[in-house]
């Protein structure tokens, strides 16, 4: 019996060949690709590890001259498969001709599935009549392995028409929406406009904040403000009306407090009620997907890196599957393994082995459970033991944060005390909040969750405090905040906007086409004008509902309820109806979006003539710099980095009132490389000083 294993990737084909040989697997090269071979005297087993995806879905080759296919002529174009890889195939193909046995053995979800199916349906073009089954698992650890391949399960079929039906719609979507808006703007090679079903209702969201933001005309308030004493400690109290809206009703009240007949600074006040509320809170649930690219992003590791270094942890052993939708441990998951497994991790104490070994020693464990419950594969957790020096800091924040999820996951509840104290002092009431922990709880397993503590007095009604002094501040109303990536993550999973396994590719292909960045999110001119010309002339590619409905239908394909035919033909009918009202609005949608690319290059005033700063590339050197619109009759100019990505921020320097900017210096953006922020002016007393 010769067996072939089909990975999705050579680390998972490697330790897979390395669990099932117990250690005793070659490695040949075929073709120059790593081949891992075993054998057990009854036959020979060799494990190949793909490069992902082996095909792709494509336009045959007579539609893609942009400039001679109109798009709308792309929505009912054939589809094809191409190789992505022709030395992966061809490896493929050898190996299977002389194997009896096929084992698929990637990824469990849709896309593992498909490319699992792409795998069989090359083989069978050498060996039609091969057996083929499927090894379902959802980690890379001896046991999961050996169950896996000793109960080998027919392949999901549907699971990957659903994967295909994505690969359609959005090949037909994209190329149709990408093609028109870039040949509309002239915007051609390197520099075509990215239009997406998923990406372009997100970077909708992220417009509609930035204009709301935009139109918000911010609206002054008063706050009073005191400090109170009492045996020594002091404490802050606001004045019960949080805000007052008229100056003069607040200053009214400060006169007061300031009355010498009220006693002024070192007034006496008495607190005339208070209040102390107990409040148990649970652990957090354990990490899906979503929850867990959250956390990670509010540790300052981006969605996309997150799940780069989650999937590297994963093909060493380290952590289960991580493109998951469950938030509910199923009955089978040995828990109690799982701490046992990181007991032994020593990182000083309250670290994650002493913490495993403190739940073992409980009488009973009881896990937090999600609002949701799937069968495909478990929550993120631990699946293996590493050293905190056996790991990059990167990799090792993400494998703790994990660790300490899933011991937060099944520590005791936190109990906090919040107390409210009204002191009254010359009539005017003002009120103290504090907040302090009676029982840690889960706080120290997960210390991510845990909230700031406010210390104030233990006090008792008819008590009396001294004022020390009162304030009033000016302040006005805030815009709503941007979307950090790791709110924008729980967003579009609240919108159904993508799956758990693309929605942090989509973030990543918004700072690839500069249509935002930093973080929080910032959309460029060149995003709002895509946005707004989508959503005024295309509204269907710029809401949620389309594209949850999509996703609707290909959760009915995966499940067999639906064909992927008639959910990519549904697909093509709306595609036609928006690019009707694209090619009627064909003027307006290019106009907007190439003012919105000018408004890119504009970094800010002219300081001599107060004409635009814009960003121009030197015909002769292809150099770039900053020069002045008033040109020739103002020749203002400054000099630029000449690589990277440059993006006026709207701010002036303060020592010398020159436009700032940002430097991109790597394609990946904010979700790469750091950016750089300077002022344009080479002779900024900030320069000198940083030399």
């Amino acid at each position: 019996m010769r067996e072939l294993i089909v990975c999705e990737k050579n680390n998972a084909a490697k330790r897979i060949a390395h669990i099932l040989s117990a250690g005793k697997a070659r490695m040949e090269k075929v073709y120059n690709l790593p081949v891992y071979v075993f054998g057990n005297g009854e036959g020979e087993t060799r494990c190949l590890g793909l490069k992902g995806h082996i095909l792709k879905v494509d336009f045959p080759i007579q539609y893609q001259d942009w400039e001679k296919v109109e798009p709308a002529k792309l929505i009912d174009a054939p589809i094809v498969k191409v190789p992505i890889h022709k030395s992966v195939v061809k490896v493929l193909q050898k190996l299977a001709e002389e194997a009896d046995f096929i084992i698929i053995g990637t990824d469990f979800d849709r896309e593992g599935e498909l490319i699992g199916v792409d795998a069989i349906n090359k083989i069978k073009e050498v060996n039609p009549g091969v057996r083929v089954r499927r090894a379902r698992f959802s980690a890379l650890t001896e046991l999961e392995i050996k169950r896996a391949f000793s109960g080998l399960e027919d392949v999901y079929m549907d699971l990957a028409q659903a994967g295909e039906a994505r690969q359609d719609i959005d090949l037909v979507w994209g190329a149709t929406l990408t093609r028109f808006l870039s040949l509309a703007s002239r915007r051609l090679w390197k520099q075509f406009l990215s239009v997406g079903r998923v990406q372009s209702p997100t970077l909708c969201l992220i417009a509609e904040r930035e204009r709301e933001r935009q139109a918000f005309i911010p609206k002054p308030y008063w706050q009073i403000k005191a400090l109170f004493e009492c045996e020594g400690e002091k404490f802050s109290a606001n004045h019960k009306t949080d805000k007052f809206w008229e100056k003069e009703k607040a200053e009214g009240v400060l006169s007061k407090l300031l009355d010498p007949a009220v006693g002024g600074a070192g007034g006496i006040g008495h607190i005339s009620k208070v209040d102390r509320t107990l409040r148990r809170l649970a652990p957090p649930s354990p990490f899906n997907t979503t929850a867990f690219l959250s956390a990670a992003a509010s540790l300052g590791i981006s969605p996309s890196s997150a799940m780069r270094i989650a999937e590297g942890l994963y093909m060493e052993g380290l952590i289960s599957y991580p493109r998951v939708d469950n938030t509910v441990y199923p009955p089978s998951l040995d828990i109690k393994g799982i701490l046992r497994l990181l007991a032994p991790m020593d990182i000083g104490a309250g670290g994650i082995g002493e913490l495993a070994g403190e739940l073992l020693g409980l009488d009973k464990l009881v896990p937090t459970r999600g609002a949701k419950e799937a069968t495909d594969h478990p929550p993120i957790h631990p699946t293996g033991l590493a050293r905190k020096a056996d790991l990059s800091p990167r990799n090792w924040k993400v494998y703790e944060l994990i660790c300490r999820r899933f011991l937060g996951t099944l520590a005791p509840q936190a109990v906090i005390e919040n107390v409210r104290v009204d002191v009254n002092i010359g009539g005017e009431i003002f009120i103290a909040r504090g907040t302090s922990v009676i029982e840690e709880g889960w706080f120290r397993f997960y210390p991510y969750g845990r909230r700031r503590e406010e210390k104030i007095p233990h006090l008792q009604q008819g008590d009396e405090v001294k004022l020390v002094k009162s304030t009033l501040e000016e302040k006005e109303t805030q815009p709503p905040l941007r979307y950090t990536q790791g709110r924008l993550i729980l967003k579009m999973e609240e919108l159904e906007l993508g799956t758990k396994a693309t929605r942090h590719e989509i973030i990543k292909n918004l700072y690839d086409r500069r249509y935002v960045h930093g973080d929080p999110i910032v959309p460029t001119e060149m995003g709002l004008s895509v946005a707004e010309a989508l959503g005024r002339y295309a509204r269907e590619i710029s809401t949620p509902e389309m594209t949850a409905s999509l996703e609707k239908d290909m959760n009915a394909i995966a499940e067999g309820r639906v064909s992927r035919e008639a959910v990519v033909g549904r697909s093509r009918d709306m595609l036609v109806s928006v690019m009707l009202a694209l090619e009627k609005n064909k003027k307006e949608v290019a106009s907007e979006i190439r003012e919105g690319i000018k408004g890119d290059r504009v970094v800010g005033k002219c300081p001599r003539c107060g004409q635009d700063l814009r960003i121009i590339r030197a015909k002769k050197t292809r150099k770039r710099f900053v020069g002045c619109t008033g040109y020739p009759a103002c020749s203002t100019s400054y000099p630029l980095p000449q690589y990277g990505e440059v993006i006026a921020l709207g701010e002036t320097c303060e020592a010398c009132g020159a436009p700032k900017v940002k430097v991109l210096s790597r394609p990946k953006g904010a979700c790469g490389g750091k950016p750089w922020i300077l002022c344009i002016d080479l002779s900024c007393p900030t320069k000198q000083k940083k030399e």
